[in-house]
């Protein structure tokens, strides 16, 4: 029995870069491209009637920029995964669009078999940044006085190997690299991961990573 492709929605006000997303979607069999949006606005309605499992999302567009437009969006339909793909670093729309719940936070300059894993990635529910973002999301708490992490309260609850596994994931490390260090199963860090998101109260590996440095768990270096 064949997987379901994976639905995916494109906002873009660029109606080159639509076109070229287009091409790029077309030649995965297992994507399926649903729909179009060429602003913010429309990007709640075409989802609405598109169903995606996945939304590409553009930065800089008329009416409603795509970091309102993810807040909107994912408001009324929390299940759906954005990735934000634009052309600029500046802090203030890498931690815009996390903050508004996106999964995962892209260039526009990014190859497009990375592009397609990262498609693959995040509807399979895990979540990525750019080498580049992660290094930014890394700066931004390491200029801000490190917190205990043993009082924050959203570690509390976590269990000594969860702890573990949340300190891994914020090191960068995959499953599998994360299951071969603690030498456990693969199926078993998904586990820990999900009870982890779960007593944290956040809703993806993204949300997890910054809550590993905002805490003190981690530490840039």
């Amino acid at each position: 029995m064949t997987e379901p492709r994976v639905r995916v929605l494109i906002v873009d006000d660029d109606d080159l870069m639509r076109a070229g997303l287009r091409g790029v979607l077309s030649s995965d069999e297992a994507i399926e491209l649903v729909g179009e949006a060429s602003d913010g606005r429309q990007a709640a309605y075409r989802t609405r009637l598109t169903k995606p499992d996945v939304v590409l999302m553009d930065v800089r567009m008329p009416d409603l920029d795509g970091i309102s437009a993810t807040r909107e969006l994912l408001a009324a339909f929390p299940e759906v995964k954005v990735v934000i793909l634009t052309t600029f670093e500046q802090d203030d729309y890498i931690f815009g669009a996390l903050n508004a719940g996106a999964s995962g936070f892209l260039l526009k300059r990014t190859r497009p078999e990375e592009l397609i894993a990262a498609i693959h990635t995040i509807a399979a529910g895990d979540s990525l940044l750019s080498p580049s973002v992660t290094s930014r999301v890394i700066e931004r708490t390491a200029g801000q006085p490190a917190p205990d992490a043993a009082s924050d309260p959203r570690l509390g609850e976590l269990t000594p190997r969860e702890t573990e596994v949340l300190t891994l994931v914020a090191r960068g490390l995959s499953n599998a690299e994360i299951a071969a260090e603690l030498v456990i199963e693969e199926s078993t860090v998904k586990t820990h991961l999900k009870r982890v998101l779960a007593k944290a109260g956040v809703r993806d590996r993204v949300q997890l990573v910054i809550l590993a440095y905002e805490t003190g768990l981690a530490r840039p270096g």
